[in-house]
């Protein structure tokens, strides 16, 4: 079976240009250090592809094995490794200076249910006018929100103003 078919970074049969590679047979035993016409008689002889699996190692290290196999395996692997892959979200909750104690419970509420579900939330306070004058009160409302859910979460660093907005994360403990 003579595929010839180009990928990103594996060649097979004849693409392989290396004069002597390292054999591994179709069971997973190790022939040696054969040419490559050798090797490439081997893998005709069972039927199967020489697929260079190493190509930095010296000699390339190359095996006997059915190459649509073994690409339909790798992709496969591939899907489960993303399936147990966990994907930190970042959601912002957005307060202004002049907010109301009950807003800042409902608001709270969110933040804790975001960060029970595992994301990072960026709090921001916003300032717009006259308010950039008064940034201490953007600082009580953040500490009145992260000693709100100091139980299940912490600021990540300290807050930082950017042009008009003071901002702080509070990630899970």
């Amino acid at each position: 079976m003579i595929i010839s078919k180009k990928d990103d970074s594996q060649r097979i049969n004849q693409e392989i240009r290396a004069p002597k590679v390292r054999l591994i047979g179709e069971n997973g035993n190790q022939i040696g250090i054969v040419n490559i016409q050798e090797a490439l008689r081997e893998a005709e002889k069972s039927g199967l592809d020489l697929v260079e699996v190493s190509p930095n190692a010296s000699p390339p290290v190359c095996k006997i094995l059915d190459y649509g196999k073994y690409k339909y395996q790798q992709q496969k692997h591939e899907k489960e490794n993303r399936k147990k892959q966990h994907v930190i979200q970042v959601k912002e909750i957005r307060f202004r200076p002049g907010i109301d104690v009950h807003d800042i419970e409902t608001k709270t509420k969110k933040i804790r249910e975001f960060i029970e579900d595992g994301s990072k939330v960026k709090v921001t306070v916003m300032f717009r006018g006259r308010e950039m004058a008064h940034k201490e009160y953007g600082q009580k409302i953040i500490d009145i929100v992260s000693e709100k859910v100091s139980d299940i979460a912490k600021m990540e660093g300290q807050p930082s103003i950017e042009g008009r907005f003071l901002t702080v994360f509070l990630v899970a403990k």
